[in-house]
């Protein structure tokens, strides 16, 4: 047995740090902040699934992509359709000149809903292509950019281009997009009416769940075979394809499995704040996402939840406090967290509590832990 770390006996590692935070989360939170605030940490946890999805392809994988906004507004978009759709009825719009249609495109004299808005009327259409739409356009990117082993720096600007070719797709196409103003006016699922506080409070406690599923899936990942090969082939590329692997499937993989976490926290967005913008799409709010992963620790899940909590606090706090100087301050906060700790605040954990822990519990451990215990079958005096 091994005994330098007594907790190891206790919980498998990580556990510790996964508990802990959802009490904070579940718990906590819900306790000390009103429904408002208790909204806007539900928005900020929407934006951890980009970050738990960056520490799996940029942490483990090695892949550094720059547009993962891309994701996160195209899973919003899926969702952000059908409850347009639904508060779009027949009686709700009978004031526009073609009732039954959204009104951004009544405004811009649509006359007929497109064709590929229909199967939004469906919810389970909807909630599927919240996942599938995200993962096809991965796939699509992953396989023509990492079959031709187009990676680093490349890739990270390759994907800056793909975010912003689709920010200026959904703004020019006004009539069927919403254009820059986004897709508003959300109020009800299948006639729930997700703006009132108990939704509020409801939809917080399903965004969290997803979210800690999600966590406990990537782990589960990266302590599989799949996440040893993960970390090979982000140091060892070479040599894991010289062992027979295909390495441009490892990286099409990750790729997808992070824009799909991408796509459901986008698609937990739009129910929680009630709309979707381009805004959320563009290059400017994919590198934010990159930054709540590295100030939270790109190689821990844990981590990156933390990091999304803290920056997007620290903007909430800057912008109220110093609406003249917020920006400043938070380039300052970035600056300050990459200098002192480039680790992020899980190097910080690892390396200066961590360790305070270990020789506490190292401390209080009883003499009889560490004292071979006597063999009760040799009697003493005897040979």
């Amino acid at each position: 047995m091994n005994t330098a770390n007594p907790r190891a006996r206790l919980l498998p590692e990580g556990i510790g740090s996964i508990l802990i935070l959802a009490v904070v989360v579940f718990a906590v939170m819900p306790l000390v902040f009103d429904i408002f605030r208790l909204n806007l940490i539900g928005k900020y946890l929407t934006y951890a699934f980009v970050a738990v999805g960056l520490v799996m392809l940029w942490g483990w994988g090695g892949v550094l992509s720059l547009g993962q906004g891309v994701f996160f507004g195209l899973g919003g978009y899926m969702m952000a359709m059908f409850l347009k759709l639904e508060a779009s009825d027949p009686e709700s719009t009978k004031i526009q000149s073609t009732p039954g249609i959204p009104d951004f495109m009544d405004w811009n004299q649509l006359t007929a809903l497109p064709f590929w808005w229909k199967p939004f009327h469906s919810l389970p259409l909807a909630l599927i292509a919240v996942v599938a739409v995200p993962v096809l356009l991965a796939f699509v990117i992953g396989f023509a950019m990492f079959k031709r082993r187009v990676g680093g720096v490349y890739f990270a600007i390759i994907t800056q281009a793909v975010a912003l070719v689709l920010m200026v797709l959904i703004v020019g196409q006004q009539g069927y997009t919403g254009g820059v103003n986004g897709i508003t006016d959300l109020k009800t699922m299948l006639g729930w009416d997700i703006r009132t506080d108990s939704a509020r409070y409801i939809l917080y406690y399903v965004n969290a769940g997803l979210l800690f599923a999600a966590i406990l899936v990537c782990r589960r990942i990266q302590r599989s075979k799949l996440g040893t090969l993960l970390l090979a082939m982000r140091d060892k590329e070479d040599r894991v394809r010289f062992s027979g692997y295909d390495v441009a499937n490892f990286r099409i993989f990750v790729f997808c499995l992070a824009a799909m976490l991408c796509g459901i926290g986008g698609a937990m967005f739009a129910l929680q704040v009630g709309f979707m913008s381009p805004s959320f799409v563009g290059i400017v709010p994919s590198i934010e996402m990159v930054i709540f992963a590295a100030v939270g620790g790109r190689m821990s899940l844990v981590g990156a939840v933390y990091g999304t909590l803290l920056v997007n606090f620290g903007k909430t706090y800057f912008s109220e406090s110093f609406p003249d100087l917020w920006l400043f301050c938070m380039a300052g906060l970035f600056i300050g967290v990459v200098m002192a700790f480039p680790d992020g605040l899980a190097g910080v954990w690892n390396k200066h509590v961590q360790p305070r822990i270990d020789r506490r519990f190292a401390a209080k451990r009883p003499a009889a832990v560490a004292a071979p215990a006597a063999d009760p079958a040799v009697a003493p005096g005897r040979a």
